[in-house]
């Protein structure tokens, strides 16, 4: 692969690599590093691609995988950011009850957010994401009607709290 190819390749996917990793790791640092972990891995390969929707899978695929590794890693369980910064949980105000869906989408299962962001983002199909993830579609379908119910859940909550009204314990 030339450097010319990878180029045109790294400002075509860096976005869909990026949010995938983001999907896993919930920090846009490490998002960061793992896409030009991806590309990089991309210019060494040496096997063929057969065509951009290929590419395509690929990279994703390749940035769940290193997202996990991250997340398995020693170092990173045991180790808290120099800068820790909360996200607001919401934005608006109470009387328009507007969410900050994108927050609420980080605190979704790593799971059942990366089969979400696939599915609704990405727009693949249920099995297309079955072959990139290597699970059945049974549990694709599994994943995303949980990330469903567990964002209902969220945003509900989230609008309680925006309102003032207590949960019931």
């Amino acid at each position: 692969m030339t450097g010319d190819e990878l180029e045109m390749y790294i400002n075509r996917y860096r976005k869909t690599v990026w949010s995938a990793a983001m999907c896993y790791v919930k920090n846009p640092s490490d998002a960061d590093d793992i896409v030009q972990e991806v590309f990089l891995k991309m210019y060494t390969h040496e096997g063929s691609f057969t065509d951009d929707e290929h590419i395509r899978a690929w990279l994703i695929r390749c940035a769940v995988n290193m997202s996990k590794n991250l997340l398995r890693s020693h170092w990173y369980k045991f180790s808290e950011p120099l800068e820790i910064a909360e996200n607001k949980e919401y934005s608006g105000n109470a009387e328009n009850d507007t969410v900050d869906l994108p927050a609420l989408f980080l605190k979704l299962s790593p799971k059942n957010r990366i089969v979400i962001y696939l599915h609704y983002y990405e727009g693949y199909s249920i099995s297309e994401i079955s072959g990139m993830l290597k699970i059945t579609e049974t549990a694709v379908g599994v994943r995303l009607m949980r990330g469903r119910k567990q964002l209902k859940k969220l945003i509900d909550d989230e609008r309680s709290d925006i309102n003032g009204l207590q949960k019931n314990c």
